[in-house]
């Protein structure tokens, strides 16, 4: 035992000594396999990681996802570099993305900071890639709530996305409400979906983007800009669809759009535009005042109206006006440019509750112009001689040529009113002149918008003071101041009237020419002295005609018939081929088988009323009757009321009841008596022949020269070796043969060469 007990003690050491190395060997090689001693933390610093991750759940969705590079607690707040934030939204199908070089995080308040630039992309597809250019915004001094995701600057920031870019300053975006809201000077181009477009710019005080609604609201102010357009309002409301500018409704607006040779101006209390998927204008509705101006180089239009729309043609790359609508109490008032040595055109103002523009290709001119219902149109003159008009229809159309200038319209039932000025030296302006009608179409010179003609069908009718006509048409021609009437045309006025097929009148001389199947009538003028009357031209009762032709100048005193005249005043009778009156000069001619019967009146014998128009008087046949009518006929007659002679060339016949003379000049004298064209006395020359039928005879004379005497019923034959043949008692020849009719005497004054042949007496014949 005692020689065990030092083994196992030698055997304990070794045991011992092989641990000990064992351990000493494993510690050796586990110190030289530890990782190295951290670096010491610089004051303040808590902690330090690379690759940090912070994420945010709810309802086992993810709602916050922070990565950074490098993350260093300091201070108690968390500073990161190489920063990205993702913020989901609710369904978890797309994310905000946050990226920025630096930033803080304070935990505490779940608040992100950077003070650098940060850039955040809106709508970031979680499991798809994005459709399109999404919305980044770009700005510095950001802060993100980590919660809630929102995001805020006061500082510039700018934006981009898949339609266009802008920048504000200020901005701030809540990812739960879809808002995002730019705090001040705010301005946006907006692109459509097409490059080639031109992009429209936006600008404003202040912007509100939902992007839930789809709504984009400025204000209080509002600007939109796209190439030769622009429009300023108020706040201004941006509708969206599917990303593409939509709408624009604004109030207070007022746009320009500034072309060559065209500047066009709008405005509105409110006002709505709309877009096409182009960023093009499709309409633009102006609502309460609404109002449009188009300024040319010949002319300015305004329309004016509770509500006007215009709408636009869209071309690959712009917007042209096509058409122009007017709604509730519209006016339209075109205005030439006055230009130095030109003449300037009318304004023309359109009136009607609603009026239609339709304009030419290219939307600078207009085209056409409606209404839909009742419109009333005025000429306002901007030269001191042209006339004032006005023009009222159920229905009115119109139509433009090149620059703005009318070139025609037409309505249905239709009035007119035209007020010319007042002439030089005179008192007072002319009466207006008023017409109707079913239908007018008015025509207009080329390039000039001068009223040319106007054509006026259906129950036309015309008044202008004293003056009135009707017709089934009535053409104007405004040059000449001209105006044609057709069909069943009339004509009156204080002193008298004119029907015929057709009236060619002179509106500002009242000149006419009537021509077919023509009617007349000239009331007695009772202005002239009561001591005027009788005669050919008598003044005591209505004269009337009828002819083929009738032309009638200085206010109905120079008058001339033509074509089948006939003229008659009571009984009295005048039948030519032509027949001129000038009353000026109280003179009357006619020419081609004329034909006078005037009638040896009483004291109260022809009177009719005024006005009346009664038949003419038959043809009397030379027999004995209680009326004795004196008739002449002859090529040409002329006529001197004032000295009341009426001479018959060209071969004349005067027939009185049992007697006729002819002879180559008949020269009649009328009665010199008011109320009284009675044949006084008559005088014929040149082969002169007087034929008398009595009851039991016959009596013929022949000479050069013959005077007959109605109230001595006496005959005085003279030259030409006067010859006088009774039936039943011979010739008898001498140089002066005096004969009564009444009592048959016959007086012989010959001469010493010639002795006298006999004198013959009713009952028995005695010789000188």
């Amino acid at each position: 035992m005692r020689r065990v007990a030092p083994l196992i003690l030698l055997g304990f050491v070794a045991i011992l000594s092989g641990v000990g190395w064992t351990y000493y060997v494993r510690l050796k090689q586990q110190a030289a396999n530890a990782p190295a001693k951290p670096k010491r933390l610089a004051p303040g610093t808590s902690a330090t990681f690379h690759g940090w991750t912070y994420s945010h759940t709810s309802s086992q969705k993810t709602v916050v996802t922070i990565h950074s590079d490098d993350f260093q607690e300091l201070d108690g707040k968390d500073e990161l570099t190489g920063v990205t934030l993702d913020i989901f939204n609710k369904e978890g199908d797309k994310y905000d993305h946050v990226k920025c070089a630096k930033a803080e995080f304070d935990v505490g308040k779940g608040i992100l900071y950077s003070e650098g630039e940060v850039e955040i992309t809106l709508n970031v597809p979680d499991n798809e890639e994005p459709n399109g250019r999404l919305m980044a915004i770009t700005s510095s001094g950001v802060s993100v709530e980590s919660k809630t995701g929102k995001s805020t600057t006061d500082r510039l920031a700018t934006f981009r996305f898949d339609r266009g870019d802008g920048q504000a300053m200020g901005a701030d975006y809540d990812p739960n409400t879809r808002e995002l809201n730019l705090h001040s000077d705010v301005s946006m181009t907006w692109r459509g979906t097409d490059p080639g477009t031109i992009p429209m710019k936006i600008e404003t005080a202040q912007l509100n983007y939902k992007e839930r609604d789809g709504k984009v609201y400025l204000t209080p102010w509002s600007k939109l800009t796209r190439d030769t357009l622009m429009l300023n309002a108020g706040p201004a409301t941006v509708t969206l669809q599917k990303g593409n500018l939509k709408m624009v409704d604004t109030t207070q607006a007022k746009g320009i759009d500034q072309r060559p040779g065209r500047n066009l101006e709008y405005g509105a209390n409110q006002l709505f535009v709309e877009f096409n998927d182009s960023n093009q204008i499709q309409k633009i509705t102006g609502v309460e005042q609404a109002h449009v101006v188009s300024k040319g180089d010949t002319s300015q239009t305004t329309i004016t109206s509770d509500q006007v729309v215009m709408g636009f043609q869209t071309t690959e790359s712009d917007s042209i006006l096509q058409t122009a609508v007017a709604q509730g109490h519209s006016i339209m008032e075109s205005k030439p440019v006055i230009k130095p040595g030109v003449d300037p055109a009318d304004t023309r103002v359109l009136k009607s509750e609603t009026i239609h523009t339709r304009m030419r290709p290219g939307g600078q001119e207009i085209e056409a112009v409606e209404t839909d219902g009742p419109g009333a149109i005025e000429f306002i003159p901007n030269r001191a001689e042209q006339p004032h008009r006005w023009m009222n229809g159920d229905h009115i159309w119109m139509t433009y040529g090149p620059k703005n200038t009318i070139q025609s319209f037409r309505s249905i039932a239709v009035t007119t009113r035209t007020e010319k000025p007042k002439l030089k030296d005179a008192k007072e302006a002319p009466a207006p002149a008023l017409t109707w009608s079913k239908n007018l179409v008015a025509t207009f010179q080329p390039n000039s918008s001068q009223l040319a003609s106007l054509d006026q069908t259906g129950d036309f009718r015309y008044e202008e003071g004293a003056r009135h006509a009707k017709a089934d048409r009535a053409l104007l021609d405004q040059p000449n101041n001209i105006i044609n009437l057709l069909g069943g045309a009339r004509m009156w006025d204080g002193t008298g009237s004119a029907d015929a097929d057709k009236i060619l009148m002179n509106q500002m001389t009242g000149d006419f020419t009537a021509e077919g199947h023509v009617t007349s009538t000239r009331v007695p003028d009772k202005k002239k002295d009561d001591s005027s009357g009788g005669g050919m031209l008598s003044e005591d009762e209505p004269l009337h005609a009828r002819a083929k032709k009738m032309i009638s100048k200085e206010n109905n005193l120079d008058i001339r018939y033509e074509g089948d005249a006939v003229l008659w005043q009571g009984a009295d009778r005048l039948e030519a081929e032509t027949v001129e009156i000038d009353r000026d000069n109280n003179l009357l001619k006619a020419h081609g088988h004329v034909l006078s019967q005037l009638l040896d009146k009483t004291k109260d014998e022809g009177k009719t009323k005024d006005g009346a128009k009664p038949d003419p008087p038959p043809k009397t046949e030379t027999k004995p009757s209680l009326r004795v009518f004196t008739i002449v006929r002859a090529p040409d007659l002329d006529y001197n009321d004032d000295t009341r002679l009426a001479h018959y060339s060209g071969g004349a016949t005067l027939e009185r009841p049992n007697m006729t003379v002819k002879g180559q000049d008949i020269h009649a004298f009328l009665r010199n008596d008011s109320n009284d064209s009675s044949l006084d006395h008559a005088t014929a020359d040149g082969h002169v022949e007087v034929h008398e039928t009595a009851t039991d005879r016959t009596r013929d004379a022949w000479s050069e020269h013959a005077e007959y005497y109605v109230d001595e019923d006496k005959v005085i034959l003279e030259g030409g070796q006067p010859r006088f043949v009774d039936s039943t008692r011979g010739t008898t020849r001498g140089q002066k043969l005096t004969w009564y009719s009444s009592d048959n005497r016959l007086l012989v004054n010959g001469v010493a060469q010639e002795p006298v042949k006999s004198v013959l007496h009713h009952k028995a014949a005695t010789t000188k």
